[in-house]
């Protein structure tokens, strides 16, 4: 049984990466993964991914990037405001400008970076870098 499938598909694109695997396969899938892989390509973190249906939920196929040092999920999902986007950037990235909070927003799932410039504010949904 499966509790979060979000938190599935990063620990497996995590070890992918980690053994030095080029691709790996995420199911089942769903809108909000796709989302977030979206946001992991645009930063750079992944090369592409396909949506591949197989009858039941689909998968995914992912190509790794090669360059992802670490990823996970933020549980709780806690609300955050536009101000404080700073407070917990430093407490998931190791660094100023280094890494993506991935955040869930009115104007769609987006990086803490795009959410800064939009000026709005979300629930945490990821981190990588």
């Amino acid at each position: 049984m499966q509790n979060d499938p979000l938190n599935d598909a990063m620990s497996t694109i995590k070890n992918a990466s980690m053994v030095g695997k080029n691709e790996c396969i995420i199911r089942p899938s769903s809108k909000l993964i796709g989302r977030v892989l979206k946001v992991m390509q645009e930063n750079g973190y992944i090369n592409q991914f396909e949506f591949v249906e197989d009858g039941k939920a689909g998968v995914f196929k992912v190509k790794i990037e090669g360059r992802i040092n670490n990823c996970g999920v933020i549980k709780p999902r806690y609300s955050i405001k536009k101000v404080d986007l700073e407070q917990w950037e430093s407490r998931y990235l190791p660094a100023q400008d280094f890494g993506v909070l991935i955040l869930s927003t009115t104007e769609g799932v987006i990086s803490h970076v795009q959410a800064r410039e939009l000026g709005v504010g979300g629930k945490l949904l990821a981190f990588v870098y």
